[in-house]
């Protein structure tokens, strides 16, 4: 349950039953009052600025509408006190007694806590990764891997019916230069002597691709020309190059539901489709484009192209669609598929592309509004680069891949989970420090032990409860019948208003297309969770387990359980595994 939309809906209640007993004009617009926790928490539990955003059409200064919602407002259920703060911002301050209910929803819901039917069944297309097919994936791979599969998991929380997607990008050039590389290693398998020249890809990873091409094919291939093998030495090694990526991407906890190829999409005529479409519509047509930034007269050969009313839609400048052979541009095959995707059903698009793509999204995204007739949306996450460190200084290039680091080697040197919980740390447009020694370290400045440490604590208390109370029942259903007016104190009236919040921040977080934020949630979670834990080895108190008293017990592990299982929640729609013990 987001309480804060039920708080809102409780206060356009009163805003409806004032306008009809003529306090207030009736028929007033409650849509845009927001209801969130205030910035500080001193300030109380909800803040509301219901009276500045209704004063205009309530024709009044919003202080003085605020002290007319004031005392209606104090009539709500659990709340014990109303503050009109400022030109007229509204704080509310609520019940112990609303929070012990908080809580036991949370043990009710298990780690279905924070589950949302906002996206009430919409269809959301995620398209991430989808490296060219020609070698391992480096980290920026991983980056957009992990950015894209938590922005599935986390929409599909929020109750959105989500698509998770691969593009082969199969059809350019850099195939075909990917196909004469693994025939040098495929001669090399015969015991020649090769030197790879520049322009062909150097690493050692396709090795293997050029014995199993001769294992397969023995020495079919030894003495053709070009023309009769690189075709079928094209098709070999990408399927070669996918079944290395999707190892990859498995190491990592990454599984897409659709891969779809660049080359079938054009061999079926997705291009021309999609071009006599926007030609139907009278969206193409053939013109001059004028010369590129920077660029002189002399070096500008101005020629008539097939373009793109980008302009109409948002773009700064027409698009070309062919170019000067008469084969299509990039842009075209991307505006086909992304009509593929949107004539498959999905009226919400999401691209996880690298940093490099930013000149791209506005004409993709005029794209998207022309083909679906405005009634899909296209949004672009751009994944910053990712510089790897070790204690602070870069780390060398790789040996097996020849230019960078496989995202292979940073798995299987931390983990999966610790790649994953630190990608995503920062915003996907922020440059990211991945520090091999600090995302190993056990303190609180490496943020997925923090939160990990957490889990485990509660899980140390729980083990120790099994021993020092024969019998206790630590399921949430028993425990969710605890008297939780034992919990009282600062500490936990926080972490029970943290983890009511978690509902509302799934949603806000799936609305902005932000999976980080779920990092940062649990961060602060685990943060309070352990002050707790520090305030409790002070006092005897707030101790967890106490002997003489099993009520107390009870309800201090209702609150341990909640916390585990809103850790647990958020850990799993990052991809991370919540573990019960740190080894």
């Amino acid at each position: 349950m987001n309480f804060f939309k039920v708080f809102h809906s409780n206060l356009s209640d009163i805003v409806t039953k004032l306008g009809e007993a003529g306090d207030l004009p009736e028929g007033l617009d409650t849509s845009r009052i927001t209801c969130e926790p205030p910035r500080d928490a001193t300030h109380g539990d909800v803040a509301t600025n219901a009276a500045m955003v209704l004063c205009k059409q309530a024709k009044m200064k919003p202080r003085d509408l605020a002290e007319k919602l004031a005392p209606e407002i104090e009539k709500i259920a659990h709340v014990v006190s109303v503050e009109v703060a400022g030109p007229g911002f509204i704080n509310v301050k609520l019940s112990d007694e609303f929070w012990h209910a908080r809580l036991k929803d949370v043990l009710n819901a298990g780690t279905d806590w924070g589950q949302s039917d906002m996206g009430e069944g919409q269809t959301v297309n995620v398209e991430y990764v989808s490296a060219n097919p020609t070698g391992p994936m480096h980290v920026g791979h991983g980056r957009g891997a992990v950015v894209g599969d938590a922005l599935a998991l986390l929409l599909a929380k929020a109750g959105y019916k989500v698509t998770k997607e691969y593009y082969i990008n199969d059809a350019g050039a850099q195939v075909d230069v990917l196909a004469r590389s693994v025939y040098l290693r495929y001669r090399e398998a015969f015991g020649e002597t090769v030197e790879i020249p520049e322009g062909l890809y150097p690493g050692d990873y396709l090795v293997p691709v050029g014995q199993k091409l001769k294992d397969v094919h023995g020495d079919k291939w030894l003495n053709a020309d070009e023309a009769d093998y690189l075709e079928e030495i094209k098709t070999f090694s990408i399927n070669a190059m996918m079944d290395l990526i999707r190892e990859d991407l498995a190491a990592l906890g990454v599984v897409h539901d659709v891969f779809s190829s660049e080359k079938e999409l054009v061999d079926n005529g997705g291009v021309e489709a999609a071009l006599k479409y926007l030609e139907d519509r009278d969206l193409i047509y053939t013109g001059v484009l004028e010369p590129p930034k920077g660029k002189t007269p002399e070096d500008w050969e101005p020629r008539p192209q097939l373009l793109f009313k980008a302009s109409q839609f948002g773009d700064d400048v027409d698009r070309p669609l062919k170019k000067s052979d008469g084969s299509g541009t990039y842009f075209a095959s991307d505006i086909a598929y992304h009509f593929d995707k949107f004539q498959r059903g999905s009226d919400q698009l999401i691209d996880v592309l690298g940093a490099d793509h930013g000149g791209y999204v506005k004409r993709m995204k005029a794209a998207v509004k022309a083909m679906s007739e405005g009634k899909a949306e296209l949004d672009v996450k751009l994944a910053q680069m990712v510089n790897l460190l070790e204690n602070g200084e870069p780390v060398k290039m790789s040996k097996r891949a020849g230019t960078f680091i496989t995202l292979r080697e940073v798995i299987d040197k931390v983990g999966k989970d610790v790649v994953r919980f630190i990608m995503l740390t920062r915003k996907n447009d922020a440059q990211l420090e991945f520090d091999f020694a600090k995302v190993t370290e056990q303190s609180k400045d490496n943020p997925v032990f923090y939160v990990q440490y957490a889990h485990a604590r509660c899980y140390s208390v729980f083990r120790k409860a099994m021993d020092e109370f024969d019998g206790i029942d630590l399921s949430e259903a028993n425990l969710a019948t605890a008297d939780l007016s034992h919990l009282s104190d600062e500490s936990e009236i926080k972490l029970m208003r943290l983890m009511a919040e978690w509902p509302r921040l799934i949603e806000a977080a799936a609305k902005e297309h932000e999976p980080h934020r779920i990092t940062y949630f649990l961060y602060d979670l685990a943060s309070e969770f352990h002050s707790l834990w520090n305030k409790g080895t002070g006092d005897v108190s707030l101790r967890f387990l106490h002997a003489d008293n099993l009520e107390l017990t009870k309800a201090r592990l209702a609150l341990l359980k909640a916390v585990s299982l809103v850790i647990a929640s958020g850990l799993l729609v990052l991809g991370v595994e919540p573990v019960k013990e740190l080894r």
